[in-house]
Parts: structure tokens; sequence; C-alpha cells
């Protein structure tokens, strides 16, 4: 596979031996400490991130791997006016495989149709974060067991929010997946995701403004937090900010092998007292991210 720009670039199959990968690092972690030697890892991040940046740092240590790149536009020479094209061609020069975070919708599959290297998306604006949908479809598999026969309760800003997305992208492929599709109306899913993926597959979905009327129905509450940085102004954001927090007491019809999960970083949509319910999975969900991540730079790379 030569980059990963979108979660349907890969097949379900692959998928599949992905997490499988991803468990037997979990379990065998001394069986891979080398498998990267004298490779290199750039993260080139246009955006701010903390998790999915160290994740892939990471990862490719755990792997015995180096990493070079940076952590904002402003270190880079795109703040001389240098063209991602260029930037993309320069690192290939310098590194085995790109890990690419940009606020720009596309530009990570304008930078791979220029890379002699293979680039992953690590999130381009409102639109893809692939990586994340692996790490969601892992901590599912981990948590729950399987990843059909599933109730899944999309919480927050569904408009701009690419994990939502995204993860509605790659369930939409597996038997028997509903989704409850909870925001207020101003961050409702976005037309073309319900007609091009969740009525083209035929895949049953609710939409509702109330978070507390299918919480006994779920499977999975996967909550998120409104994105300030996507808001033109400020009104809007400080006025929708608040308008779901998960607490105890919303979790008092919820089933009790729900997995409450999260992308992060959380503000305040989900109370720190929910932190110790043993339903609460996002920081198990981070944990998750590196294994995943891991075995996708095998994968890329063509390590066995």
């Amino acid at each position: 596979m030569k980059n990963l720009i979108d979660i349907k670039d890969l097949s379900t199959q692959e998928i599949q031996e992905l997490i499988e990968v991803a468990k037997d690092i979990m379990q065998h972690p001394q069986n891979y400490v080398e498998k990267c030697k004298h490779k290199k890892l750039a993260t080139l991040f246009f955006e701010p991130s903390t998790r999915t940046r160290l994740s892939f740092e990471a990862a490719m240590m755990e792997l015995g791997g180096n990493v070079i790149g940076f952590s904002s536009a402003s270190s880079s020479s795109t703040a001389k006016g240098e063209s991602v094209s260029d930037t993309i061609r320069t690192i290939g020069c310098y590194s085995d495989i790109i890990a690419m975070r940009h606020p720009k919708e596309g530009a990570p599959l304008v930078a791979s149709i220029k890379s002699t290297v293979p680039i992953i998306n690590a999130g381009d604006g409102g639109h893809n974060h692939p990586t994340q949908t692996l790490t969601d479809l892992l901590t599912i598999s981990c948590e729950k067991q399987r990843l059909n026969n599933l109730t899944i309760g999309l919480c927050g800003d569904l408009k701009f929010g690419r994990t939502v997305h995204s993860l509605i992208t790659a369930m939409s492929r597996y038997e028997n997946i509903k989704f409850i599709l909870i925001s207020p109306e101003e961050l409702k899913i976005p037309e073309y995701v319900k007609k091009e993926i969740l009525e083209k597959h035929q895949i049953q979905y609710i939409e509702t403004t109330s978070l507390e009327e299918h919480m006994k129905d779920l499977d999975i509450l996967y909550m998120t937090r409104v994105q300030k940085e996507r808001f033109f102004n400020e009104e809007d954001y400080v006025r929708l900010k608040d308008y779901y927090i998960l607490n105890n007491s919303k979790l008092t019809t919820a089933k009790q092998d729900l997995c409450i999960m999260h992308p992060l970083p959380r503000v305040n949509e989900i109370s720190t007292e929910v932190d110790d319910d043993p339903r609460a999975k996002y920081f198990n969900q981070v944990r998750y991210g590196k294994y995943i991540r891991m075995a996708l730079i095998l994968k890329m790379l063509e390590i066995k």
C-alpha cells in the first residue's frame, strides 16, 4: 500500500489484518523492537497535535526506528512561502515514510501525488483522520470483541468532526450497524455523509438532539468536543460548546457493558467523574492508537 489518505483506501480485510498485528504487538512487544531499525519517520504537522504526533513518534521508536519532523507550520519553510509539494519532495529525501497533518482538506492527497515515500494522512481539516479511525476500530474490537451488531451513538460536533465522518465511513461496511446521531441543529451530520454513506449502504440511523433519550440502547457512545478552531465566530462556539456534558447521572440508564469513547482532547464534554467508571475507555483508546500505528507503519514499509 503506497499511501493512506482516506479510511476507504483500506479494505475490511486489510483493516482486520492491521488489528491482528496490533493485538500481536500488544501481546509480544519484544518481537517488534528492531523491525524498523535504520528507518526514519517524518512527522509533518502543519496544525497543532499532541496525541497523534506523539503516538506516531512513540510507535516508530518502539519499532526501533528514528523520527524527524516539525510540530507547527511556523517552524518549517512553508513560513517562507514554500509549497507543500516542494516540502514533501524535500522531506522524502531524508525519510522512509511521512505522517502529515494539515488544516486544508485534501493537502495530504496533493502531497501523496508528489511524494517519493508513503504518506499517512494524520488529519486534514474537517475531512479525514484515518489513523484515528483505525484506533477506534481497534478499541471497539478489543473492548466489544466484535465490529458488527452494534448501536453506536455519536454525540457533539457531527458537522466538523472528521473523526466522526471517518468512523461512519468505516463502520458502514460492517453488518447490522445502527447509528444514533446526537447533536444540536447547527452541528448536524453533513448531508453528503447521510446520502453517500448511510443511505447508500442502507445503514439505520436516527438524528436527535437528546443524549438521554437513547442512552439505554447504545453499545458505544462516541463523544466529541465542539471544535473552536472550525468556527467562524466566537459567539456560535460559546453558545454550543457546553451543549452536551456527559456525567454519571446521564449514565444511569446505560448498559453495563457500554463502551464510552472520545478521540480527545476533551474540553468539558465528559465530566472527570466519569473517568472512574469502568465503561470509560478513552484513555485505553489512546494506548491502542500507538499499537495500530505501529502495525500501519510495518504494513506501509512492507516489513513482515
